[in-house]
């Protein structure tokens, strides 16, 4: 799960892209990186830690240019190795930095192919650097290093489509061109299309979420159609072109249940209005199946529940109520690598306010329980503070499969429903009832907004994977490579401060002390 944002505007982007990067926080806290162009050369900032933590000053001054792209990321592939921080960059042919969200499925096999028949070294165990050589190769076999054009662009990116399996959304810069951004054929991550009037001309962006555009003052145009590739170059003219043979949107479920911020559109699909209608159809269930249980008070689990909360005590005629305090300077637990750091991190991260459960029947509602670390924890901590019965809802069905485009639900080990019945995950997390919301109602609920969407990728709940090359051997694979285990940052060459003027053209790289 990474977040990415590119802009080519009339003025310098750097704030701006800083100013996104902040917006699209939540989509990655492990590492942030930003790349600026100016004319034929970029200027690259990028390394582990909150956007606020890896940009200073003198780094923003040094990243000079009106054309630029940035990146939060999380890992779910490779390590999280400063090394690995994106921005990737590769000097041949013509300069190109690339941001990706996402996860490619066959990355080991292009890997290969990359050695055998592309003559391409790739550095880290990046999935994202495998994609940008791709990329950098199919952009070399469509212009044979002539003057490149932005039909080459787009032969290249259709050949990117024919070779790379999984999800990408992708927003890549090329020295003195401009910017290259597209969708994988099904959709799987969201990115959006924006842009600017000014005195001096439109600027355009491409982001993660609408979100960005709406704090960056940018309007809304559209989201990248899947397999769709958008060119816009450095005067500012935009150009667009399908790219894939058949491709078929087929969003990620779970960017409305989670990942997402509320007040993005995705899609055409409301974020916020989906969460809402998620509460309306959980309390049309728990009116079925718990019409025998005495509830006093519904309770979110901040922040992501609020919204179905709040709408499922409305549709119960229930009081709602903030149970707990929320220390904002805390990451979110589910994308926290390593389970000892989530299992610490609950407890300093939520606070219950005891007059709300002492002695009440409360109804606990998450957005979703993937390992179950948070959920014992806040329910004992209900108890703890004094609450009668405490009984637990989750406005997602149960998780029980892994996902494989850019999410960390890395095994099913450490996923709490899998070969779980739902009584005995009610008795893991220690709740006296525990319901979940029915997949056909979630996708119903998306639906609502958006009724020519019918079909997402509900891998997680179903273990259907739409892109259909993934079988029991890719799964065990994923499951021992990106374990918690293997989460941890590797000691040896790794990058702990990355300050680079890179010339973007077939001369060697030139590294400039920060």
């Amino acid at each position: 799960m990474c977040g990415i944002i590119g802009i080519v505007g009339k003025n310098p982007v750097n704030q701006l892209l800083y100013d996104g990067l902040l917006v699209l926080q939540h989509r990655g806290q492990d590492a942030a990186g930003i790349v600026t162009c100016d004319g034929n050369t970029f200027f690259m900032h990028k390394n582990n830690g909150l956007v606020k933590d890896v940009f200073q000053t003198r780094h923003m001054r040094s990243l000079v240019g009106n054309a630029g792209i940035a990146h939060v990321r999380y890992p779910t592939a490779g390590t999280s190795s400063a090394a690995e921080a994106q921005p990737f960059y590769v000097n041949s042919p013509f300069g190109i930095v690339l941001g990706h969200n996402g996860n490619l499925t066959n990355s080991e096999q292009l890997k290969s192919e990359m050695f055998r028949q592309d003559l391409r070294h790739i550095n880290t165990t990046s999935d994202s650097e495998v994609l940008l050589n791709v990329l950098a190769h199919e952009i070399e076999r469509t212009s044979q290093n002539a003057v490149l054009n932005t039909d080459m662009a787009f032969d290249a990116v259709a050949g990117v489509h024919k070779r790379c399996k999984g999800a990408y959304a992708v927003m890549a810069m090329i020295a003195n061109f401009g910017l290259l951004a597209f969708r994988d054929p099904h959709g799987i991550r969201p990115l959006v299309i924006g842009k600017a009037e000014t005195e001096k001309g439109t600027e355009y962006i491409v982001a993660s979420e609408s979100v960005a555009l709406d704090v960056l003052g940018f309007k809304l145009l559209r989201d990248v159609a899947p397999g769709e590739a958008i060119f816009i170059d450095m005067d500012g003219n935009l150009y667009s072109r399908q790219c894939a043979e058949n491709p078929k949107l087929t969003p990620c479920i779970f960017e409305y249940v989670y990942l997402a911020r509320p007040d993005s559109v995705i899609d055409g699909v409301s974020v916020y209005q989906t969460r809402l209608d998620m509460g309306s159809s959980l309390a049309e269930k728990i009116k079925r199946e718990w019409s025998d249980k005495k509830i006093d008070v519904v309770i979110p689990i901040p922040d992501t529940s609020r919204p179905s909360a709040l709408q499922l005590a409305i549709t119960l005629g229930l009081d709602y109520r903030e149970g707990f305090i929320k220390n904002r300077y805390i990451g979110r637990t589910f994308i926290m690598p390593g389970q000892a750091l989530r299992k610490k991190s609950v407890r300093q991260k939520l606070n219950p306010i005891g007059i709300e459960f002492k002695g009440k029947n409360v109804l606990l509602v998450d957005d979703s329980i993937v390992r179950g670390t948070t959920s014992q924890q806040i329910v004992q901590m209900a108890r703890d503070a004094g609450a009668n019965k405490v009984y637990f809802a989750s406005a997602a069905p149960p998780v029980r499969f892994p996902n494989v485009y850019g999410i960390d639900m890395p095994s099913r080990d450490e996923l709490l429903a899998t070969g779980r019945t739902d009584d005995e995950i009610c008795k893991e997390i220690g709740a006296d009832g525990l319901i979940y919301q029915d997949l056909d109602a979630l996708v119903r609920d998306i639906g609502l907004s958006n009724p020519s969407m019918d079909v997402f990728d509900c891998s997680c709940f179903d273990g259907k994977y739409v892109t259909g090359d993934i079988d029991e051997a890719y799964l065990a694979r994923i499951e021992s490579a990106r374990g918690d285990i293997n989460k941890k940052d590797k000691p040896a060459n790794s990058i702990t401060q990355m300050d680079l003027n890179l010339v973007a053209n077939n001369e060697e790289d030139e590294a400039v002390e920060a």
